[in-house]
C-alpha cells in the first residue's frame, strides 16, 4: 500500500540518521571516559580501542530504542505539520492505522534489541571486566616501567627502577617502598636483576640498604646488604572471586533467580519491552499543532525516554533489594505504560475530548434517572 510504503521509507531514513548521530556521540563520550580511566591506571592504554568498542556495543540496545523512538516522533510530526496526515485521514485512515506499518518496520529492530540485551550485552560486559582484571592483576614485574614509580597489584609496594641498556631483566638504582605485616620498609640498591628460583620469581638486589619501621612506633632499623632477594609477582594471575551480575549469561540469571539476578534480568527484558512501548507512545504523541515550535515533540520524547529508563534502573535496584517482586514490576511499569499509551492512541483516533466524555456520562446518568 502506498500509505504504508511512504511511511516506512521516511522512517528508515530518519532512523538511520538518528542512529548514526547517537552512535557518534556515544563513541566520542566513551573514548574520552576510557582515556581518562586508562590514565588513572584502570585499563591498559593499548586496550582503549577494544574497551571503547565493547562499551558502545553494550549501549546499542538503548541507542536502537532511542533512535526508533525519535525517528517515529520526528517522521510523524513532520507529516502532521505538512498536512500530509490530513490527506491520509480524509481517505479513511486514522492514527491507529499507523500501528501496522510502524510495527512492520520496527520488528527487526525489536529482534536486534532482544538479541543484544539477552546475549551480547553480558558478553561485552564480561570482555570489559576481563581486560580490566588482566591489567589490574598483572604481575609486579609487568608493572615496572623504567623511570616511573609503579604500584604493585595488591597496593602494598611501590617500585622505581632506572633504565638499563643491558635488558629488561636487570636495572640500576632500584627503589622499593612497601607496607607488609605491620611494617614499613624502604629498600634501595645500586642494581637489581630478576631470577627464577624453585620457590618462585625473585628480584635480587645488589649493594643497597634497607630501612625498616614497625607501624605505630618511632624506632627505625637500618641495615646494609651486598645481596638481598625479595619475592614478587606469584599470585598476580589468581582468579577473581567476585563476578559482576551484569556479566552473567541470561540463562544463568534464569537458572538461579536470586534478587540481584532478577533485577539484572528485569533490566534486560525491560530494554525489549520499552522499545515496543516507545513505538506506541511515538504514534500517540506525534500529533502537533503547526503553530507550535517544531522541537517540542523531540523535547517531550527525550524527557519521556529519560523518565522511562530511570524507572528501569530504579526498578532494577528495587527488585535487587527485595522491595518489589520481579513480575509485579514488569506488569506495573511496562504493562501500565502500554495501557496508557494505547488509551492515548485510541483517544486521538476516536477524537475523544474530556468535556465530551463528561457530558456523555452526564446525559447517560440523566436518561437512566428518567427511566426509573
Amino acid at each position: 500500500m502506498l500509505f504504508h510504503s511512504s511511511v516506512r521509507k521516511e522512517l528508515a531514513r530518519s532512523f538511520g540518521a538518528v542512529l548514526v548521530v547517537l552512535v557518534t556521540v556515544v563513541m566520542t563520550m566513551t573514548l574520552i571516559r576510557t582515556l581518562g580511566q586508562a590514565s588513572r591506571g584502570n585499563f591498559n592504554p593499548s586496550d582503549v580501542t577494544q574497551i571503547m568498542g565493547y562499551t558502545v556495543l553494550a549501549y546499542m540496545p538503548t541507542l536502537l530504542s532511542m533512535s526508533l523512538f525519535i525517528a517515529v516522533i520526528s517522521t510523524l510530526s513532520r507529516m502532521y505539520r505538512d498536512s500530509e496526515m490530513v490527506i491520509w485521514f480524509c481517505s479513511g485512515k486514522g492514527p491507529s492505522s499507523l500501528v501496522k506499518p510502524l510495527m512492520h518496520f520496527a520488528w527487526p529492530v525489536f529482534m536486534v534489541v532482544g538479541l543484544l540485551a539477552l546475549l551480547v550485552l553480558p558478553w561485552s560486559n564480561q570482555r570489559i571486566e576481563d581486560l580490566k582484571f588482566q591489567y589490574e592483576r598483572r604481575g609486579d614485574l609487568d608493572r615496572i616501567e623504567p623511570g616511573q614509580f609503579q604500584e604493585s597489584a595488591n597496593g602494598e609496594r611501590v617500585f622505581f627502577v632506572e633504565k638499563n641498556p643491558l635488558g629488561q631483566s636487570t636495572g640500576s638504582n632500584v627503589f622499593i617502598a612497601s607496607t607488609e605485616r605491620g611494617k614499613e620498609t624502604v629498600t634501595s640498591a645500586r642494581s637489581g636483576r630478576i631470577e627464577q628460583l624453585p620457590e618462585g620469581q625473585f628480584l635480587m638486589l645488589n649493594n643497597g640498604q634497607r630501612l625498616e619501621r614497625v607501624i605505630g612506633t618511632a624506632d627505625l632499623k637500618l641495615s646494609e646488604f651486598v645481596v638481598y632477594g625479595t619475592r614478587i609477582g606469584d599470585d598476580a594471575q589468581s582468579l577473581a572471586s567476585f563476578i559482576p551480575v551484569n556479566t552473567l549469561p541470561t540463562l544463568a540469571l534464569i537458572n538461579k533467580p536470586d534478587l540481584t539476578r532478577q533485577g539484572e534480568l528485569s533490566w534486560r527484558i525491560g530494554l525489549l519491552l520499552a522499545a515496543i512501548n516507545f513505538v506506541i507512545i511515538g504514534i500517540a504523541v506525534s500529533n502537533v499543532n503547526p503553530r507550535l515550535n517544531k522541537s517540542i515533540n523531540l523535547i517531550f520524547a527525550m524527557f519521556t525516554f529519560i523518565v522511562y529508563f530511570n524507572l528501569l534502573n530504579l526498578g532494577q535496584s528495587w527488585i535487587a533489594s527485595g522491595k518489589l517482586p520481579f513480575l509485579a514490576f514488569l506488569v506495573v511499569l511496562h504493562g501500565g505504560v502500554f495501557l496508557v499509551s494505547t488509551f492515548w492512541l485510541a483517544k486521538g483516533h476516536n477524537n475523544w475530548r474530556l468535556r465530551q466524555l463528561l457530558l456523555r456520562r452526564k446525559r447517560l446518568g440523566a436518561s437512566t434517572g428518567d427511566v426509573r
